[in-house]
């Protein structure tokens, strides 16, 4: 009974979440929101929540990252591959290396291998809080999708040097070669089974309902089960659970047929998975919250053990910290920026040299989240020998602290940085008018078709040729439409957008006729239901 209260507890602290972030008179994140609600929570509550990590990755992280990975732009992912591999590998060694080493400087009671373990943890950046700050601030597109392939892409470059260093300071020893192999088991691996567990599944429900139709609820219930069963599947062969989720989803893109499956379903599915993002990605910060109390508390009793008694330095070792991972993280990207112009020049072509403030945009947008919390936990509670595991309450409080500055600085400096920054536009309007063209087109030759087949023979012939005639006529509507935008971009956007507001308005006062006369009992409430539906999908269809 105590788990269903805390269930339902986060449940309504994430609504609750969001109504405070509605009604706040100033800007701010809904992610530190929920943070500061967790803690509250904390202090009033006598409900407390045993954080496992490994029930925390399993019932979190594959669902949110598959879906990531299906959602996020593939040709923005395959243009900008090399600078995501270098942000996702090279930049995680680098800050493993370098923080590692300055943390152990910075704190010497620390012990080098935990200091490389809470470093490992700090390097990945967390695809969770990169959405969370970008659905209030306004990053450019290129920028936020080569945000979200790197932080996609290395939690496992992050865990897996996590998972080096605490074995060097269970067993005091460290393997290079050792350390490659599992890396590239870890990552080939979990790639590997989460394309297959995603290709299977997908071609299986193609196979299902080719023959046997189409039910969508279950095909709804099939891609909520891929992530788990991709990540499951990846731990018990003991490759990167993460990255099979995400792999299963980038390859749902590709597997998937819009073509050959019902648009209801694909609405539906939708609908689930936007509440599924919703719930888990409120869940994931309030939990955060709700631990701050006690992880606090823990580091305090570490700095008394280390000989620390004063308060005030462990927020200061947070400030410092996380002052240079950005500092560590801006000369990365601009030494990379370089590079990759210098081999530009070298191919003979003329590179646009970037902003330095989307440099600084760059480095501010590497948040922490989830990834660091439940990482740090996985620190083990004591060593081989029974002794307790050093300095671990501390690491957890640095690398919690980081996490929530982390989130600050973004909220407030990207906003600054990004101001009046003119960056080049991600994909123009005029290449999806095109499109729709070519899709109205299309689908006016398919009609025309499918009309002569279906009335030869017939003697109600002319019955199809005036539906033909009917269908076809919105497609050509659209045609007309469209080509008056090409002709005229500006005033047909702003034609566009007075068509929204008109149309919002008639869509409000037609609900309300429908409403009227259903109270009125001259129409039947399931009529209501399906008019007001009807309204709902003009709605949607407009405003998206």
């Amino acid at each position: 009974m105590e788990t269903i209260s805390i269930i339902l507890i986060l449940l309504f602290a994430v609504v609750v979440s969001g109504l405070i972030n509605r009604v706040l008179p100033f800007n701010l994140p809904l992610p530190l929101v929920q943070i500061g609600l967790g803690a509250l929570m904390a202090t009033v509550l006598t409900v407390g929540v045993e954080l496992d990590p490994e029930i925390f990755f399993l019932l979190f992280l594959p669902p949110l990252l598959f879906l990531d990975g299906w959602r996020i732009p593939k040709e923005g992912v395959f243009r900008d591959i090399s600078t995501i591999l270098e942000l996702a590998l090279g930049l995680v060694i680098f800050t493993v290396i370098g923080i590692g080493f300055f943390i152990f400087w910075l704190i010497p009671d620390m012990p080098l291998p935990v200091a490389f373990a809470l470093a490992a943890v700090l390097a990945p950046t967390d695809p969770i809080a990169v959405s969370a700050i970008a659905a209030r601030v306004p990053i450019p597109k290129r920028l936020m999708h080569i945000l979200e392939g790197e932080a996609l892409l290395n939690d496992a470059s992050g865990l897996v040097c996590l998972r080096l260093a605490i074995a060097a300071a269970l067993t005091g020893a460290f393997s290079l070669v050792g350390a490659v192999t599992t890396f590239a088991w870890l990552a080939i691996g979990g790639l590997g089974i989460g394309f297959a567990v995603s290709w299977c599944a997908g071609r299986g429900k193609h196979w299902i309902s080719k023959r046997f139709g189409s039910d969508p609820g279950s095909f709804i219930l099939i891609s909520l089960l891929i992530p788990f069963a991709a990540y499951l599947l990846a731990e018990h062969f003991h490759c990167s659970g993460i990255l099979a989720a995400v792999a299963a989803g980038f390859t749902m893109s590709f597997v998937e047929n819009p073509a050959s499956s019902p648009a209801i379903g694909r609405i539906r599915r939708d609908v689930v998975w936007d509440m599924v993002q919703f719930v888990a990605n409120g869940a994931i910060f309030i939990l955060l919250g709700e631990q701050l109390p006690k992880i606090l508390a823990g580091a305090m009793d570490t700095a008394r053990q280390i000989g620390h008694p004063e308060p005030w330095w462990l927020p200061l070792d947070v400030v410092i910290i996380t002052a240079v991972l950005i500092s560590a993280r801006f000369l990365w990207v601009w030494i990379s920026l370089r590079f990759t112009m210098f081999r530009a020049r070298k191919r003979g072509e003329t590179p646009q040299r970037p902003h330095l403030r989307l440099v600084a945009a760059t480095s501010l947008a590497g948040v922490k989240g989830a990834i660091t919390l439940a990482g740090i936990l996985t620190l083990p509670l004591a060593l081989t020998d029974g002794t307790a595991f050093p300095t671990r309450d501390l690491a957890i409080f640095l690398a919690a602290g980081v996490i929530v500055l982390s989130l600050i600085i973004a909220s407030i400096g990207l906003p600054l940085v990004l101001k009046n920054l003119s960056v080049p536009a991600e994909t123009s309007e005029s290449e999806e008018d095109i499109a729709r063209v070519a899709a109205a087109e299309a689908a006016i030759k398919a009609i025309e078709e499918a009309q002569h087949t279906l009335a030869v023979g017939r003697a109600d012939a002319d019955i199809y040729a005036q539906a033909g005639l009917r269908v076809m006529a919105r497609y050509r509507h659209r045609i007309d439409a469209v080509i008056v935008t090409l002709d005229n971009p500006e005033s047909s956007r702003h034609l566009r957008q007075v068509e929204r507001e008109l149309l919002k308005v008639g869509l409000v006062a037609e609900r309300r006729e429908i409403v009227r006369l259903g109270d009125e009992g001259r129409v039947g409430s399931e009529a209501v239901k399906k008019l007001i539906r009807e309204a709902d999908l003009s709605e949607a269809r407009m405003m998206s």
